[in-house]
């Protein structure tokens, strides 16, 4: 751990963002054009004092997990999340699997739908980003664990995940297994796909029934009611946007009515407060 060029790395890249990048007002008392340390640990989800001493270079080896955290905060690009890796002792992320990362690119561009929930996942159902108006509608899915990380995975052994009302579940537990079917197809031979698709089928026997039809289809447009504990029911349109190398998703929700439309501005206006979604399956940071 290269501790005094990760706090220099740290204090200028924290100080090279404006905060209309990241969501933020400039605000009539800002003495300097970067963002405060306070806002990097509120974007990060750490504590503010960890972030001090990262720049003072007191700090322990962060985790891999911080770093990511870190790496989505300063929106550095994929070299610089690298760099930042190299410098606190740690490998890089792999292009995929476990510890990826969502690119650059697209956290930006969840910066600039603000007000439109939009996520980042992976092709197999690892939400790697979200933007604020994301974790209003359906709660923070960034922090899990495990398995828990993917979505398919909670969706079948998890009935408190199941958010939609139940007239949809099996149309998007089929959605569901028919996409991981896709991924699994252009990943023969992927342990990760394998491992994940062996657990699903030895815990699930609806898994192990919709996986037996072997449907197969990418989602790249579908519609999905949010039961929301505060606004009701949402219905939502939703678009993906596939990565070249089809590893990342840019999923967008826009309302598909007028009453939908209303009931989002109302939750947008309403803010943030505690929404289950399982966070006792979250890492502690």
């Amino acid at each position: 751990m290269q501790r005094d060029e990760l706090a220099d790395f740290l204090r200028r890249r924290r100080e090279a963002i404006r905060p209309a990048e990241v969501g933020l007002a400039n605000g009539p008392r800002r003495r300097t054009s970067g963002l405060r340390r306070e806002e990097v640990a509120m974007l990060a989800g750490m504590s503010v004092d960890y972030v001090v001493r990262l720049e003072q270079g007191r700090s322990s080896q962060p985790s891999t997990q911080l770093l990511g955290a870190l790496a989505r905060a300063l929106r550095l690009s994929d070299d610089e999340r690298d760099h930042l890796f190299h410098l606190a002792g740690h490998r890089p992320p792999p292009a995929d699997g476990v510890a990826q990362l969502a690119r650059a690119g697209l956290i930006r561009m969840l910066d600039l739908l603000r007000d439109t929930p939009a996520m980042v996942v992976s092709d197999l159902g690892e939400v790697l980003a979200q933007n604020r108006a994301s974790i209003l509608l359906a709660g923070d899915h960034t922090g899990f664990s495990g398995d828990h990380r993917y979505i398919v995975y909670r969706w079948f052994t998890d009935p408190a995940a199941r958010l939609s009302p139940p007239g949809e579940q099996e149309e998007q537990a089929r959605q569901l297994v028919a996409d991981l079917r896709a991924a699994a197809g252009r990943r023969p031979g992927d342990p990760e796909v394998a491992g994940l698709v062996d657990r699903l089928r030895a815990e699930s026997a609806e898994f192990r029934r919709l996986w037996a039809e072997h449907e197969v289809a990418v989602r790249r447009a579908d519609r999905k009611t949010f039961a929301h504990p505060r606004v009701g029911h949402v219905l939502m349109d939703c678009e993906t946007l596939v990565t070249p190398d089809q590893r990342q998703q840019l999923l967008v929700l826009t309302p598909a009515d007028a009453e939908a439309r209303e009931r989002l501005e109302l939750l947008l206006v309403l803010g943030t407060e505690e929404f289950p979604t399982g966070a006792t399956d979250r890492p502690a940071r």
